[in-house]
C-alpha cells in the first residue's frame, strides 16, 4: 500500500513543438500533467511509496494515462475508471517577451464530474501516512469542492497529516459560482504543512501584508499560524521574471518558530516553467521525509524546482543523483 497518497486531477497537456503558436503547425506534444499527478511522479522518482487517487475515463486515453504513472512508479490502484473524457489543457509556450499562455479544456471530466461517494476515503486512506492535495481540485466545481472537503475530513479523523498547495487557478474559479476563500480556508484548516506565499495567505485571511519581502512572508506566515492551529509549516518560493527565458528563483520555509531563506538561482535557458512549483512541492516533502533539517529542505525544494525549468512537459523526472549533481554545483557536461 502507498504511504504517500495525492487526489486530483490527471490530465493531458498537449502543446505545439518548441515555441510555435498552437495552430502554426498541425503537430502537438502531449504529455501527462496534474498538479498531484505531478508531484507523486517525482516522489516515485525518488523512491518513495506513493499513490494517486482519481477518476480517469475506460478508453485508451485514460489507461495510457495510468501506464504512464505505473512506469514512473506511481501506484495507480486506487485510480476509479468512468466517465466519459479525459480533461484537456492546451500550452502555447512563450518567447521573449511574449508570455506563456495556458487555455482549459476540462469541463466535464471523468473527475470532475465524479460523485462525493464515488471516494470510498475508509478504504482509500489505509496505511497511508500523508495526503496531499492542492487548491486546483476545489476550482473545478461544486462537486470536486465538495470532495475534496470530505477527503480532508477523512483524513484527519485517521490522524493523517495533510499538505495542501494553494495552486491558485483564476480561470477555474470563475466558471463557476464559486466562494474560493471560504472553501480554501476550510482546507487550509486541515493541512499541516501549505505551500503559499504571502498572496495566498492574503487571499484566505482577506488582508494585506506590507513590508519589504522577508518582512512581509513572515508576518503572512505568523497570522497563517494564528488563524490555523493545525498548520505548523509554511513553503514558497519567490519568482522574479525578467523574460519568458530569464527568472530568477528563491526558496523560503517558515515554522512557527523560524524561517529558512535561501539565494536566488538564475534560470536562463528555460525549457518550460510549467510544473516548477509542483516539483518544489515534492522536493520540500523529500527533504522532510528524509529527515533533513529545514536549510536542506530548503535548497532540496529549490534544487528540484531549477532542474524543472530544463524539461519540457509538467512532471519533474529527476534522481537523487541529480539533486546531489546541482547541490554540488558545476555545470560542466557530467561524463
Amino acid at each position: 500500500m502507498a504511504k504517500f497518497l495525492a487526489f486530483g486531477e490527471i490530465m493531458l497537456r498537449l502543446s505545439p513543438p518548441g515555441r510555435e503558436l498552437l495552430l502554426q503547425t498541425p503537430k502537438l506534444d502531449v504529455w501527462v500533467a496534474g498538479a498531484e499527478a505531478n508531484v507523486v511522479t517525482q516522489l516515485a522518482r525518488l523512491g518513495h511509496d506513493v499513490g494517486l487517487v482519481t477518476m480517469v475515463p475506460d478508453n485508451d486515453l485514460g489507461r495510457a494515462a495510468m501506464t504512464t504513472l505505473r512506469g514512473h512508479g506511481v501506484d495507480m490502484a486506487k485510480t476509479l475508471l468512468g466517465g466519459e473524457r479525459m480533461g484537456l489543457y492546451f500550452v502555447t509556450s512563450g518567447a521573449g517577451l511574449r508570455a506563456t499562455e495556458v487555455i482549459y479544456d476540462r469541463f466535464g471530466s471523468s473527475f470532475a464530474e465524479a460523485p462525493v461517494d464515488a471516494w470510498d476515503w475508509d478504504t482509500l486512506l489505509v496505511g497511508v501516512d500523508r495526503f496531499h492535495l492542492s487548491g486546483i481540485t476545489p476550482a473545478l466545481g461544486p462537486v470536486p469542492a465538495e470532495s475534496a472537503l470530505a477527503a480532508v475530513h477523512a483524513a484527519t479523523q485517521r490522524g493523517i497529516p495533510v499538505s495542501f498547495d494553494g495552486n491558485w487557478r483564476g480561470k477555474l474559479w470563475e466558471r463557476w459560482d464559486s466562494d474560493p476563500r471560504a472553501i480554501l480556508t476550510q482546507l487550509v484548516a486541515h493541512a499541516d504543512m501549505m505551500f503559499g506565499n504571502h498572496r495566498d495567505i492574503a487571499l484566505l485571511l482577506d488582508r494585506d501584508f506590507s513590508g519589504n519581502a522577508g518582512d512581509r512572508r513572515r508576518e503572512a506566515a505568523e497570522a497563517a499560524f494564528e488563524a490555523f492551529p493545525r498548520l505548523q509549516t509554511i513553503a514558497s518560493t519567490a519568482r522574479h521574471v525578467e523574460h519568458v527565458d530569464l527568472h530568477r528563483l528563491s526558496a523560503r520555509i517558515d515554522t512557527r518558530a523560524t524561517h529558512v531563506q535561501t539565494d536566488e538561482v538564475v534560470l536562463a535557458g528555460i525549457v518550460d516553467r510549467i510544473g516548477g512549483g509542483d516539483a518544489f512541492a515534492a522536493g520540500v516533502l523529500h527533504g522532510m521525509r528524509s529527515g533533513e533539517d529545514l536549510a536542506a529542505v530548503a535548497k532540496i525544494g529549490l534544487a528540484l524546482a531549477a532542474l524543472k525549468h530544463s524539461l519540457p512537459g509538467d512532471a519533474s523526472l529527476f534522481r537523487q543523483a541529480d539533486i546531489d549533481a546541482y547541490l554540488a554545483g558545476g555545470l560542466d557536461v557530467r561524463r
